[in-house]
């Protein structure tokens, strides 16, 4: 799998956590564009991350949606925590 591979998985799957932390978790976000914008910003930094610390696009496609999911997690639970919108 090549780096391009590699990098529209991670768009792809950071959109996608993106909008089932939308669905899952209503309270406390800003809405579905801004959830879809978290996900896929924790995706590219997940990702680009463990890329910066030497995993080859040859780990698979399997491991790169785990790296970007993990990212886009961490990065909405967070929004969620500790700035979540005013209602």
């Amino acid at each position: 799998m090549n780096n391009l591979v590699m990098l529209a998985l991670w768009v792809l799957v950071g959109l996608l956590a993106g909008w089932l932390a939308g669905v899952v978790m209503k309270q406390g976000g800003y809405g579905t564009r801004e959830d879809l914008l978290l996900g896929l910003v924790g995706s590219l930094v997940g990702g680009g991350i463990v890329w910066a610390l030497g995993a080859s696009p040859e780990a698979g496609m399997a491991a790169a949606a785990g790296v970007a999911f993990v990212g886009a997690a961490i990065v909405i639970v967070l929004q969620r925590k500790v700035w979540p919108a005013i209602a």
